[in-house]
């Protein structure tokens, strides 16, 4: 095992942006439970800590390689004692671009916490971008998806 014993169910999106930074897709599946969750900001889903792995490892190697993900606010909401669901708002600059450089992406982590007798454990994780002044997409005919608003629309 790779990561710290986590104390604090805070701790794992800590952990995780230090794993992330430090390119260890090891130390990024040692955060999770065997068989947990995670889906990624196109819903790409793994259903066990292997897959979580190797899909980390994949991208940390061609799509992030010169990534930086920084951590902004951490909520915690305890469900019970042993059970608790973590927010957390990550900024994630420095993706590979097929085409040019890419912009910086502001990003929401949700991530389901078990405690375990060695210390918590994530049991589910889920990545949303966040798109600024958008309330939601829109799937246009050419399969694309539109952030649209529609607060300021006349009926």
């Amino acid at each position: 095992m790779i990561a710290p014993i986590v104390t604090k169910p805070e701790d794992i999106p800590v952990l995780f942006v230090e794993a992330w930074n430090l390119r260890c897709a090891d130390y990024i599946a040692d955060l999770f439970e065997e068989n947990a969750d995670f889906v990624n900001v196109v819903g790409i889903w793994w259903d066990n800590r292997e897959a979580i792995r190797k899909a980390h490892d994949y991208g940390l190697t061609v799509i992030f390689k010169d990534s930086l993900l920084k951590l902004g606010k951490v909520k915690v909401k305890h469900l019970s004692e042993d059970i608790a669901v973590v927010h957390a708002r990550m900024q994630l600059s420095g993706q590979s671009d097929l085409h040019g450089k890419a912009g910086t992406r502001n990003n929401m982590f949700l991530f389901v916490a078990r405690k375990h007798p060695k210390g918590w454990l994530c049991v589910s994780a889920q990545n949303t971008d966040i798109v600024i002044g958008a309330e939601t997409h829109i799937k246009r005919e050419d399969g694309t998806l539109q952030a649209v608003d529609y607060r300021d629309r006349k009926n």
